[in-house]
């Protein structure tokens, strides 16, 4: 394959630039770092999210990923795949991570359209772009086989066969001297509607993105079905005229596919208007719609979680309320907040409590947490930040009080990506909240059917 796979904040320079692949540094053509660096440069001019940045390396200017992962794609042709950083310290390695990523991103409001057992399938044997694109050939072949859907439209013509009505003011006029011929009005059965010819654009863009055999394949002899269909040529136009009649429920997982490969987009990243790359996605964002959906699912009672709340703000300014307040995640009992939480895609060290490094958190975090506290729970009950789980960060950290605030504890827990549950102390007080809601231990992890080598990504 004509690409590269990396990992979250690793950098690239030149083949040719005598550095060693080594230590999060490797090496691409420089035609394709030239573009990198261009696209550093213009995504700083224009204030674009910095999904790039440069930086130095060993004495040498080199371009650094940030913290989106997906695929970054060149205007030759050449792939880089960045995989999520926690995939460094699993032992599948590349394979395993892909299929992680391909699962968090099943998560994402507009990419739950993923069937993440076949993914993940494709993950073990393709590069990420490709198991894309295989995924969008079986919606599209999943909606031949329940038939393309078109519509009767009326036409008149001049045929060489009677169909339908039989215009006689016009026959006789245009073909007084011609018994071959019919002026008819009749109805025809088209199958040229917009999402038909989106998808049939986005299989013909597929063909030009995919490097895998089996892929080009398949997207070749589902093109065929569509011969009668014209490719979209104005598909912003065609995106606005979908109209998803009765029965026609099994074309929406193909058009979200499309609308994907055609604009070049991820759901949650502008690509701006320099080809800047395909099918990125923030890590934040991955991660929090993760750790929302899973953690969803384990409230006790009448608990509800709420995303994204916004109803409170930091200051009151001349009548008008300043600087709004969006944690990630509420925990809601009928009318009342009763717990807050915030995801932070950062691995922790939960072993250097004690030095300058203070397990590596960031005390603006702590900062924003108190001013949630404060704002959501009126200064009194707990707030939790949530990392992934790591091997350097197993368990939750002791808890954090605020001394001008007596009432309000923050909490460090850490978020098991692969038994997809927050670890949870014995002793907090939230802990009857979430269901089994505790500390994984061995006797925790026998009863919920996971192996302990599987505690630790």
């Amino acid at each position: 394959m004509n690409g590269i796979t990396i990992y979250e904040f690793e950098a690239l320079t030149t083949v040719d630039a005598g550095i060693a692949s080594a230590d999060g540094l490797h090496g691409i053509p420089a035609r394709v770092y030239g573009w990198l660096e261009d696209q550093c440069l213009r995504a700083a001019e224009d204030g674009e999210a910095a999904w790039l940045r440069l930086t130095q390396r060993r004495g040498r200017r080199v371009v650094q990923v940030t913290s989106f992962v997906g695929v970054i794609r060149a205007p030759d042709g050449f792939q880089i795949e960045v995989l999520p950083k926690v995939g460094k310290a699993i032992d599948g390695g590349k394979v395993e991570a892909r299929q992680l990523l391909i699962e968090m991103l099943s998560c994402l409001q507009g990419f739950r359209h993923v069937e993440t057992n076949c993914a993940q399938i494709s993950a073990a044997r393709m590069p990420m772009l490709e198991v894309f694109i295989a995924e969008f050939l079986r919606t599209v072949e999943h909606l031949v086989k329940r038939g393309l859907r078109g519509d009767y439209s009326s036409r008149q013509g001049n045929l060489s066969a009677l169909r339908g009505k039989l215009l006689m003011a016009s026959h006789l006029r245009q073909n007084l001297f011609r018994a071959d011929r019919f002026f008819t009005a009749h109805d025809e059965f088209l199958t040229d509607r917009p999402e038909n010819r989106l998808v049939h654009a986005a299989l013909r863009r597929a063909l030009t993105l995919s490097a895998s055999q089996s892929n080009q394949q398949l997207a070749r002899e589902l093109a065929f079905v569509f011969a009668d269909v014209p490719v979209s040529t104005q598909q912003r136009v065609d995106f606005q005229h979908v109209r998803l009649d009765r029965g026609m429920g099994y074309y929406s997982d193909a058009l979200a596919w499309s609308r994907i490969i055609l604009e070049e987009d991820s759901p949650l990243t502008g690509t701006g208007r320099h080809s800047a790359p395909s099918l990125l996605f923030p890590m934040e964002a991955v991660f929090e719609a993760f750790v929302a959906k899973h953690l969803a699912k384990q409230l006790e009672g009448r608990l509800i979680l709420k995303t994204q709340a916004r109803s409170h703000h930091l200051v009151r300014h001349l009548e008008q309320n300043w600087f709004r307040l969006k944690p990630d995640l509420l925990i809601r009992n009928a009318d009342r907040d009763v717990l807050v939480l915030d995801t932070k895609w950062k691995l922790v060290n939960g072993t250097e409590g004690n030095g300058t490094d203070k397990y590596g958190l960031s005390q603006n975090d702590f900062y924003q947490l108190q001013a949630y506290g404060q704002s959501y729970l009126d200064g009194s009950g707990d707030v939790i930040l949530i990392y992934p789980k790591t091997g350097s960060f197993e368990r939750p950290l002791p808890v954090f009080e605020f001394p001008r605030a007596a009432g309000l504890r923050l909490w460090v827990l850490p978020f098991c990506l692969r038994s997809r549950r927050m670890l949870v102390p014995d002793g907090a007080p939230f802990v009857g909240a979430f269901a089994g809601g505790r500390s994984v231990n061995a006797a925790d992890a026998e009863s919920a059917g996971i192996s302990h080598s599987a505690l630790t990504i």
